[in-house]
């Protein structure tokens, strides 16, 4: 198309094209708000396009996480695990909700994961975290009943 009929009204065959919209760009900015349940809906759009996406799954389950939807969250992280055997973040986030859900062994199988994680980018926080919480786990389990493992302390 010339520019003279653009400059009259018409549309180049580029502003024709449908524009495919970033999901997965548009979940982080509705999370980074506070808006857990709209990012999701991005994410399960996003997924659509890549279903095997990694980074998309952890987000998803982090976003879950917050919502106190753990059951999704977990769902997430092994599905992300099954893409992703060494994936630090998925065995982290998945060892620290198996910990709430009082599933030791398994919570310190994939604390260890986390530990031994080829290439992780964990900062040393994490690492630390999740020794303390491994120590934790090893140790007799407290007679009040209390988990002694909190997750973000």
């Amino acid at each position: 198309m010339s520019w003279w009929s653009r400059l009259l009204g018409g549309r180049s065959d580029d502003e024709l094209k449908p524009q495919r919209l970033d999901y997965l760009s548009e979940a982080l900015v509705l999370e980074k708000q506070g808006d857990y349940d709209a990012a999701l809906t991005s994410y399960r759009l996003a997924l659509r396009d890549k279903p095997d996406d990694h980074r998309v799954l952890m987000n998803m389950a982090i976003a879950y996480s917050r919502l106190n939807r753990l059951g999704e969250a977990e769902r997430c992280y092994r599905r992300v695990l099954e893409v992703k055997p060494e994936h630090a973040g998925a065995h982290y986030g998945l060892g620290f909700l198996l910990i709430k859900r009082n599933d030791r062994g398994a919570a310190e199988q994939h604390l260890e994961a986390f530990l031994n994680a080829p290439g992780k980018s964990a900062q040393e926080a994490n690492v630390e975290h999740v020794r303390r919480a491994l120590a934790d786990l090893r140790s007799p389990h407290p007679e009040n009943g209390e988990d002694p493992v909190q997750p973000g302390t």
